[in-house]
């Protein structure tokens, strides 16, 4: 038995007990020295004395040891990284790569571990998580948790491993639990830690349906592990096997993004196939190649041209859109200074009620603002609607009037991706024609993709005929995307921006601060031109277009949802008069590819969304999903496919993670060796000292039993002394 004392504390317990003796000796006598309280000052002092002995702690040492042999458990990484042929033979380097899978066969025979069974019992486990669903991936946190779970007399943990883990905690928390338990964890690190020569096409983003007989871009992205530059062809197959071919020049160790164009002549459902050739020094070949499915569908978008004087913009404009056979083109033309507005084929004689103008796709406002003959407020307040929550499209194109200034006082300032100078409404005029400079998003953007190719595309913007009139920006706000400045002019904030993109709610917004693009027709009639509306208005109408019908609309972002992130659903829905819902019931019924159904109960957006319905869904896995969307209120019925991306966790090529691996070793107080090294760690185990005996201290003065027994003496003495007849 010890005790927790010091001098002071022990002095002063032999102080009260001498005290308590003498005290029950003095009463003992006073009492006549009789029997009965002989006992009970016996009690008293015996009493005193297990309370001075409580306060001074007294302890019992348990010393336990083993009854069972202890466990050396051997965990194996069997997960697709493991796959991964990249270990080459420190003796032999001439030899053909081994997978790492292959190089730790050897390690896992009970034959290696023969030195150590005499004094362990060495088992052998597998690990690599695969849960219920169809996912898969490597939770390394929970094979360390599993086996110290398992296993009560663990003496230590061989991890055989690439130390790649894509699920669960950080592997760094099962260390942790390790170390308290006095559990090393003896790590073999397997794999290179350089990435293997390699040429992969990474994941295009392709939109997710296109227009029959119109031209689709789709993009593409090649990384190169190779250390020369290469010329490579990619090559585009589609379902009916129609095969397009594009040359590009991949730097070493870096990469390439271009485009490839695409034609379909029918529509349908198509599945694309891009590819590229394996080279002879790439150690992976699996990774050439992309599927894109894709749907190809009619067109038919409609669009509205505001515009209050017919300036040559305006005729070139609704020129073009005209010669769309996939646009129906809509024009109102003010002419503030006559009595009534324009005439003809497609005119308008007045601004569209609400319920008309959430029918038009995108909208063009020209040099128009709010005034007699000209937008009312009531006019911005609709627009504002048709872009937030109709997913519309809005193209802003001021012109040398200034009648867009007014704009910025109504309902559409919010919507405006620029800041307009007031001191300069009417903008700026020379006689020396300015040019377009692409930024560096405008490079990137397919918005401003003039031509396929990056040098030529930049070649044709340095070309195109200038401008002499543009809008006093003075710079683009906040969330705004500036694809195009002003070649020479700046404001105090940079150069003045001339082509702006924003988004806003759940549309889009387009600012154009010249209006000279009419004269990109010269020598080429309207080749640019042309392509480059053509471009904005598909642009804009796209996500209006995903999957609509009579009375609903269903939209999604983003355009390529993939398995396990965040899919926002949106719905316009309309009521049974034709104007937008404000409140009801909208449920989306989703299937799964696996055949697992769930259901989204989309909530309005806001008091001023109108027919605006949103929700999330997180897909699960990879696939065609089926989304039936209906309403109570109007009784539509939506079905829409959508295709998910699946998100593939254990992928082969990747460099073995050491560091994750040193960690683990590092905080379990184990070490990291190699394959090649693994008798030396088969000896090092063998010859590990016996575990200690495990001392489990025994605290007698807080136990229960020890307290219950002071009460019940307390009890005996009380009891004893109303006997004798003691107050």
């Amino acid at each position: 038995m010890t005790f927790v004392w010091t001098p002071f504390t022990l002095t002063l317990s032999v102080i009260v007990l001498i005290a308590a003796a003498f005290c029950c000796l003095i009463s003992w006598r006073r009492s006549g020295y009789t029997r009965s309280m002989l006992w009970l000052e016996v009690l008293r002092f015996v009493l005193i004395a297990l309370v001075v002995l409580t306060l001074n702690q007294p302890e019992f040492v348990q010393v336990i040891k083993p009854q069972e042999q202890p466990t050396l458990v051997i965990l194996h990484d069997t997960s697709g990284s493991m796959k991964t042929q990249d270990v080459v033979n420190p003796l032999a380097p001439a030899e053909k790569a081994k997978t790492r899978e292959e190089s730790i066969a050897p390690v896992i025979l009970p034959e290696l571990w023969t030195p150590v069974e005499g004094r362990m019992k060495v088992v052998f486990e597998p690990f690599s998580s695969q849960p219920p669903t169809v996912e898969k991936g490597t939770d390394l946190n929970q094979a360390l948790q599993a086996a110290a779970d398992k296993h009560a007399n663990l003496r230590g943990i061989v991890l055989l491993s690439d130390g790649d883990w894509n699920m669960g905690q950080a592997p760094s928390v099962a260390a942790s639990a390790l170390r308290v338990k006095n559990v090393p964890v003896f790590s073999v690190g397997v794999g290179s830690e350089e990435r293997l020569p390699d040429m992969e096409l990474a994941a295009s983003d392709a939109p997710t349906f296109g227009v029959v007989n119109k031209s689709l871009r789709i993009p593409f992205r090649v990384i190169s592990w190779l250390p020369a530059d290469k010329d490579i062809k990619v090559s585009l197959t589609g379902t009916r096997g129609e095969k397009i071919e594009k040359n590009i020049r991949v730097t070493g160790m870096g990469q390439q993004q271009d485009t490839i164009e695409w034609k379909p002549e029918k529509t349908g459902e198509y599945e694309l196939t891009m590819e590229i050739p394996v080279d002879a020094s790439e150690t992976l070949t699996d990774n050439n190649k992309l599927t894109i499915p894709i749907t190809i569908r009619e067109e038919e978008l409609k669009v509205l041209v505001v515009e209050s004087y017919p300036r040559w913009e305006y005729r070139y404009l609704r020129n073009a859109l005209e010669r769309d056979p996939g646009v129906e083109v809509s024009c109102l033309l003010y002419h503030p200074d006559l009595e009534s507005v324009g005439g003809g084929r497609g005119y308008l004689d007045q601004f569209p009620s609400e319920k008309e103008l959430f029918e038009y796709d995108v909208v063009f406002l020209g040099d128009v603002g709010i005034g007699g003959k000209q937008l009312t407020p009531q006019d911005c307040v609709n627009l504002r609607q048709l872009v937030r929550s109709q997913a519309g499209g809005l193209v802003f194109l001021p012109g040398f009037r200034g009648f867009q200034n007014s704009l910025q006082t109504s309902e559409l300032e919010e919507l405006y991706p620029v800041i307009l100078d007031p001191a300069h409404p009417k903008g700026h005029g020379s006689s020396r024609p300015a040019r377009f400079a692409l930024t560096e998003a405008g490079r990137r953007s397919l918005l401003t993709r003039l031509e396929p190719d990056d040098s030529a595309n930049e070649t044709v913007w340095n070309a195109l005929p200038g401008f002499q009139w543009y809008a006093a920006a003075q710079r683009a706000k906040i969330g705004s995307q500036v694809l195009a400045t002003h070649d020479s002019d700046s404001s105090s904030f940079g150069r003045v921006p001339l082509i702006a993109t924003r988004t806003v709610g759940t549309g889009k917004v387009l600012f154009m601060g010249s209006d000279g693009a009419w004269r990109w027709r010269k020598g080429v009639e309207d080749l640019y031109h042309y392509r480059f509306w053509g471009q904005v208005v598909r642009w804009m109408a796209y996500q209006r277009n995903m999957s609509q019908g009579e009375s609903m609309r269903l939209f999604y972002s983003p355009d390529r949802p993939e398995a396990g992130n965040v899919l926002t659903l949106n719905a316009n829905v309309m009521s049974t008069a034709g104007d937008p819902l404000r409140t009801g019931t909208v449920v989306v019924q989703t299937l799964s590819p696996s055949g697992q159904t769930d259901s989204v109960r989309l909530a309005p957006a806001g008091e001023d969304s109108w027919g605006l319905f949103t929700g999330t869904f997180t897909p699960t896995e990879g696939g065609p999903y089926k989304f039936v969307t209906t309403c109570a209120e109007n009784g539509g019925r939506l079905e829409t496919t959508i295709a998910v991306l699946g998100q593939e966790k254990e992928l082969i090529g990747q460099p073995a993670r050491t560091d994750v691996l040193k960690e683990i070793a590092q905080v379990t107080r184990g070490e990291l060796t190699t394959v090649s090294e693994i008798q030396g760690l088969v000896d090092r185990i063998a010859s590990m000292p016996e575990p200690e005996p495990l001392n489990r201290p025994f605290r007698l003065w807080s136990h229960p039993t020890w307290a219950a027994m002071l009460v019940v003496l307390l009890g005996v003495f009380w009891t004893g002394r109303k006997l004798a007849g003691l107050a």
